[in-house]
C-alpha cells in the first residue's frame, strides 16, 4: 500500500521523491510504502496550515461540530480498513483495532461537543465603566506527534480537540503505522474538513529528529502535543522550551496495581489479566507492577498464573489474545527481562516463551528492586509481582518509580482505597478497576516522568487555546497626566 503526504488537501509524494517501507512485524512482508518527507515538505505543510487557520479559526462552532460528528460516523464505517492496516503495520489483534476505532470515533464526537464549551468570563475591573473579559481563542498551527501502539485513538486524540478549538494541525505520523495515521486524515477530509486544516507528514525513521526539530522551530507552529516514550518526550520538551512553545506530553508509564489485604481476589485477578496483557502490554496505562499484600499473595498469584497461562498467543490474524509485539527487538527485550529477573531470584509462574515477535503472557513473582523489570517499563507482556507487608509499603512501592500515569487500588473498603489512591503519585487512579481505561471526556495525562498537560474533554480546551484579557473602556476616562 502506497501512502502519500497530505498537504493543503492534496495527496503528494515527498518533494524529493523518497519513500520508506514499513514491514509487517509478524510476517516480515511489506505492510506499507510511505512518502519520506523532507524539510521542503515541512515548510509546505506549515504554510498550508497557516493559511487554513485564518479561515478555520473564524468558522462557527456548529460548522466545526457538524464536520467532527460526520467524521465520527465515517470512521466507524471504515473499521475494516483500519483493522487491516493496524494488523499489518503493528501486529495488533482485530479486537484491539476495533476498540481503537470505536474510542477514536467517540473522541471526534466529544471534540464536536466541545465546540460550544470554549467559554470565557467577565472579570470585575477596578476601572469605572470598564468591561473586562477573559476570552479563549484558537492558538494557531498545532503540531501533533502520535505513536503506533494505539494508533487510531492517540492520533485522533492529538488532532480532534485542536481542530474543534479552531486550530489547524500537522500530524507527524508514526514511522511504524503511516497508513493507519494517514487514513484518519482521509476520514476528516471526507467529512468536509477544509483543505489545509489537517496536514499529514510521514517520514523515514532516520529523518525523524530533523523533521520534528524543524516543525517545532517554525515560528508559525504555536502548540505541540506528543504521545510516546519518556526518553523522546524529554527531547521534545527541551526543544519546545528552546523555542518557547507550549507542549502537552503524555509519556511512558509503570502503572501499579495495588491489591490490599481485603481485596476481592477474583475482581483483582480479572483487572490484572486485562490491564497487564491487553494489546500485549503495549499500552501506556498497562499494568506494569502488580503489588500485592503478602497475606493474600499466594492465593492471588495462583489464580492469576492460572488465568495468564490460558491466554492464547500467536498470529494476530487468528483467534488469540496476544498478537505480535511491534518488533523483534521488543520481543527479545522480554527475554532479557525474564533472564535478568530469574537469575536474581524471581520465580517464573506463567509464560516465558517467545516465538518470533510473539511472547506469551508472562508473570514473574517475588520481584525485587535489583531486577530490571522492577523499574524499567517493559511495554510488553512480561509483568512483575511484588509482595509487600501492609498498606504503607504498598504505597511506597507504588511511588518508587520515575513514572506517574495510571494506577489502580483494590480494596473492599472504598474509603480506605480512596485514602491510598490520594497518596499514589499518578495522573489517573482507578479503584477496583484495571489500570487500562480511557473515555473521550476524561482528563487524561500524568505526572513526574509521564509528562504534563491533559487530553480529553474540557481539560483539553486550555491546552489548545490562548486565554486573552480584553477590555472595553470609556474613551473619556480620566488619566493622571
Amino acid at each position: 500500500m502506497n501512502i502519500s503526504l497530505l498537504i493543503n488537501g492534496a495527496d503528494r509524494a515527498a518533494a524529493d521523491g523518497r519513500t520508506y517501507d514499513r514491514l509487517d512485524p509478524f510476517t516480515e512482508k511489506l505492510a506499507s510504502r510511505a512518502a519520506a518527507a523532507s524539510l521542503e515538505d515541512v515548510a509546505a505543510a506549515v504554510d498550508a496550515a497557516s493559511t487554513a487557520f485564518t479561515t478555520w479559526s473564524k468558522t462557527g462552532p456548529s460548522q466545526r461540530r457538524a464536520i467532527l460528528m460526520k467524521a465520527a460516523d465515517i470512521m466507524d464505517a471504515k473499521v475494516g480498513e483500519f483493522t487491516r492496516l493496524m494488523i499489518e503495520e503493528t501486529g495488533a489483534t482485530a479486537p484491539w483495532a476495533g476498540f481503537n476505532v470505536m474510542l477514536a470515533a467517540n473522541i471526534l464526537r466529544e471534540a464536536g461537543a466541545m465546540t460550544t464549551q470554549i467559554s470565557g468570563e467577565i472579570i470585575p475591573s477596578d476601572k469605572p465603566g470598564a468591561l473586562a473579559m477573559g476570552v479563549r481563542q484558537a492558538a494557531g498551527v498545532c503540531l501533533a506527534i502520535a505513536p503506533w501502539n494505539a494508533p487510531v485513538i492517540l492520533a485522533t486524540r492529538a488532532i480532534a480537540m485542536p481542530i474543534a478549538c479552531g486550530n489547524s494541525v500537522i500530524l507527524k505520523a508514526s514511522e511504524q503505522c503511516p497508513g493507519t495515521h494517514r487514513l484518519i486524515a482521509t476520514v476528516l477530509t471526507e467529512a468536509g474538513l477544509p483543505a489545509g486544516v489537517i496536514n499529514v507528514l510521514t517520514n523515514a525513521p532516520e529523518d525523524a529528529p530533523e523533521i520534528v526539530t524543524a516543525l517545532i522551530a517554525h515560528p508559525t507552529v504555536r502548540r505541540v502535543n506528543f504521545t510516546g516514550s519518556t526518553k523522546v518526550g524529554r527531547i521534545i520538551a527541551e526543544t519546545c522550551g528552546k523555542y518557547l512553545k507550549p507542549a502537552l506530553l503524555e509519556l511512558g508509564g509503570k502503572a501499579p496495581l495495588v491489591i490490599l489485604d481485603d481485596a476481592d481476589l477474583d475482581g483483582a485477578v480479572n483487572a490484572a489479566v486485562f490491564g497487564a496483557f491487553m494489546h500485549q502490554g503495549q499500552i501506556c496505562m498497562s499494568t506494569e507492577r502488580i503489588i500485592v499484600d503478602e497475606t493474600i499473595a499466594d492465593a492471588f498469584v495462583a489464580r492469576l498464573a492460572a488465568r495468564a497461562s490460558q491466554l492464547p498467543a500467536g498470529d494476530p490474524r487468528g483467534h488469540v489474545v496476544l498478537g505480535s509485539l511491534i518488533s523483534l527487538d521488543a520481543a527479545r527485550k522480554m527475554e532479557e527481562l525474564i533472564a535478568d529477573a530469574t537469575e536474581k531470584g524471581a520465580k517464573l509462574v506463567a509464560g516465558g516463551k517467545r516465538s518470533g515477535t510473539v511472547v506469551e503472557a508472562t508473570l514473574l513473582d517475588h520481584v525485587t528492586p535489583d531486577m530490571r523489570v522492577y523499574a524499567e517499563e517493559s511495554f510488553g507482556p512480561v509483568k512483575p509481582i511484588i509482595r509487600v507487608s501492609g498498606e504503607e509499603e504498598a504505597i511506597r512501592i507504588a511511588n518508587d518509580t520515575e513514572y506517574g500515569l495510571s494506577s489502580a487500588v483494590f480494596s473492599r473498603n472504598v474509603q480506605r482505597a480512596m485514602a491510598v489512591a490520594a497518596r499514589i503519585e499518578s495522573g489517573i487512579c482507578h479503584i477496583n478497576g484495571p489500570t487500562v481505561h480511557d473515555e473521550a471526556q476524561m482528563p487524561f495525562g500524568g505526572v513526574k516522568g509521564s509528562g504534563y498537560g491533559r487530553f480529553g474533554g474540557k481539560a483539553a480546551i486550555a491546552e489548545f487555546t490562548d486565554l486573552r484579557w480584553i477590555t472595553v473602556e470609556d474613551s473619556a476616562q480620566h488619566y493622571p497626566f
